[in-house]
């Protein structure tokens, strides 16, 4: 059986109140990386809260990750301004480098690559934030030792 000591203290910093879940779920994630279903579950009973109702919220903000994710977040913009400067091709690059599609996490858990449709950075599109830094159009070289820096 699992400890859910951590859990148990993220809410009490939030008093167990029903109407705290999205902070308590913020703090959870932070915590863990991700949202487990057995934490869910847990969180459910103690709040006295359908599991229904925690996926309602969990599904309804993208933000919140029911899947593990990896230790590092790749976000790449395929908006309407990096698109047109050819966010298709260097979306292609990251995907190639990684081995993985959007939305995926490479095997081993290091990076999850996601997709927007903004960063609020059109000028330097096309845009890809690695971690939180932003990288204009970065070649297959240069993400590759980017990523490696990270390792």
């Amino acid at each position: 059986m699992e400890d859910f000591g951590k859990v148990d203290k993220i809410m009490d910093c939030h008093n167990h109140e029903k109407g705290n879940l999205i902070q308590i779920l913020l703090d959870i994630q932070n915590e863990y990386n991700w949202l487990p279903r057995h934490i869910l579950l847990y969180i459910g009973k103690k709040l006295d809260i359908p599991l229904t109702n925690i996926y309602g919220i969990t599904t309804f903000y993208k933000y919140f990750n029911l899947e593990p994710q990896g230790k590092h977040s790749i976000v790449a913009c395929v908006g309407t301004a990096c698109h047109v400067r050819g966010a298709m091709n260097m979306l292609q690059r990251v995907t190639s480098v990684l081995g993985v599609k959007p939305g995926d996490t490479t095997g081993d858990f290091r990076f999850t690559l996601k997709t927007v449709n903004c960063l609020g950075c059109c000028a330097l599109g096309p845009v890809v934030m690695i971690g939180n830094k932003y990288y204009s159009n970065p070649s297959t070289g240069q993400l590759k030792k980017i990523l490696k820096q990270l390792s």
